[in-house]
This record gives structure tokens, sequence and C-alpha cells, in this order.
């Protein structure tokens, strides 16, 4: 397990300081994020149904289509990424069948979460989630299948502050970690106050989820790590930014003008979509 994806997100989970985590959508965005120099990224589902499907995360992207979007991200980077598992797709039996499956497609964690299906993004309307009963079935289901063989951790997110409020949502996350989950993620806390209290009340590695205009307060990752926070997602700031420099370079060219002071020169497009490390393994093949 050392030299797996796995293996090297539980190593970088054993540090001291917060691990900083744009989340990717695409073979190309999380190349971009190895780049940069992160350390991990993760597939978000509300950036992947985007991207894929051009639609909302409401549930209406698939498991099959999640699995595709992973195998492809993972063989494009050699960082730890972790999986977007939603729900688990069903009832126990989907749960693990999901964790195998995304421990195959090569992610080192996959998040698995209480909402019903199907799900929402948790700082949108009109998610809803399951019984406690139900929702711990699930970790218990994901621990089993990573307890079974499969090499991955288990995220296990709690939508439960929205709907049922945050004691609710801490006895959850707290019966998730003595179910085995690796790590934690209450979503959508709605202060820093209540981000004090998650760390300080339920013991494990949290994840403070930073979705820009949200329902929590958008805090610097070294007040994170000073709340408790283990690790901060950025779920959907690659996407904004992309969708935003496209919005305007369209409106540029349908007024005649072009975007060419904001664009990368051909040299940088060719290295950062992979042409010159094409090139370099090419040649050690050429006959001449």
């Amino acid at each position: 397990m050392q030299n797996s994806p796995a293996g090297s997100l539980k190593k970088l989970l054993q540090q001291d300081s917060i691990l900083t985590m744009p989340c990717c959508f695409d073979p190309m965005s999380a190349k971009l994020v190895e780049a940069a120099g992160f350390d991990l990224s993760f597939m978000s589902g509300f950036s992947t149904a985007a991207a894929r499907l051009g639609m909302p995360d409401t549930g209406l992207i698939s498991y099959g289509e999640m699995v595709d979007q992973g195998r492809n991200i993972n063989s494009a980077v050699s960082i730890p990424v972790i999986g977007d598992g939603d729900t688990g797709y069903g009832n126990a039996l989907n749960v693990k069948r999901t964790v195998r499956g995304y421990a195959q497609a090569g992610f080192a964690g996959i998040l698995i979460e209480d909402q019903q299906w199907p799900k929402r993004c948790g700082h949108t309307k009109g998610k809803q989630v399951v019984e406690f009963d139900e929702a711990l079935a699930r970790i218990r289901a994901a621990v089993d299948a990573r307890d079974e063989g499969a090499d991955i951790l288990i995220m296990a997110r709690t939508d439960a502050r929205a709907i049922l409020g945050l004691d609710e949502a801490l006895r959850r996350a707290e019966a998730f970690a003595k179910a085995g989950a690796d790590m934690l993620f209450v979503e959508a806390p709605r202060s820093e106050e209540e981000m004090y209290r998650i760390c300080r009340e339920v013991p494990g590695i949290h994840m403070a989820n930073m979705v820009e205009d949200g329902e929590t307060p958008l805090t610097p990752p070294d007040v994170l790590e000073e709340m408790g926070f283990r690790i901060v997602a950025y779920p959907l700031t690659l996407l904004s930014v992309a969708i935003k420099s496209m919005q305007e370079a369209l409106a540029m060219m349908k007024n005649g003008q072009h975007p060419k002071d904001r664009m990368l020169s051909f040299a940088e497009l060719r290295k950062a979509v992979g042409f010159d490390d094409y090139y370099d393994e090419e040649a050690r093949y050429s006959s001449r």
C-alpha cells in the first residue's frame, strides 16, 4: 500500500500542516493542479457534472460516468486524487461496489455521503438526508469494502447540518469515525464557531470545504489549520475561473475582437497539454 495512491494519501495525512486541495474535473485540470505543485486533488462532483455533461450537480451524473472520468484523471497524474462517490449509488451493497470501482480506477480516497438520492450540491437548495441508521450503514459498507481489499481511504460526509442541525451532524460524524472512516467531512457549517466545534468535539481528520459565496465562511488555510482542519478543498474555484475566462473570450470574439493577450503562447499551450513530454518519450524509440 505504501506505493499506491492510497498509501501516498495516508502518508500526506500524517503531516502536521494542513493540505490545500484544489479540485479537478478532467485530466487537464488535474495535470494543472499537479504542475502547480499541489500534493493532492479531489474530483469534484459539481465540477465533473458541469464539465462532462453540462448539467448541474443534482444526481444526474451516473456511477459509470464518474468512474470513467476518474480513471482518465488518475491516469494523467501521479499525485493522489480523492473521488466524489456521492451516496454510493444505492444500498449498502452498491456502496461496496462503488468503493471497489473507485479503487480500481486509481483513486486514493472516496467520499460517501448521507444525502437522499438524487443528491444535491451541499450549498444549494433541495437536499435531504437519510435516517441515521442508513447513513451509518453506508459508511460501514464502505469501510468493509476497504478492509476486504479495496486499496482506498474512506471520507465520510454528512449534510445533516442544513436539515437537522449541527448537533445531529456532529453525532453522525462521530459515528462515522467510530465505524472506521479515515477522514470526516461535515458539510456547510455556517460560522467559524461551528467550524471550531466540528474539530473540537469530534476527533479525526477533518476536511473544510471552501465554496466561494457558499454557506461556509471563506477562511484562509492557516486559520483552518488553527481550528483543527487537516484538509481544505476548493471544489469550484478552477471551474469558475475557467468558465469566466471562456465567457470573456467569447464576448470579445462576438464583438470582432480577439483575446490573444489573455492566452498562453502556442509553445506554453503545447507544454501544458504534454507535447514536450511526448516528444521526449518519442525520441527514446526513434531509429534515427
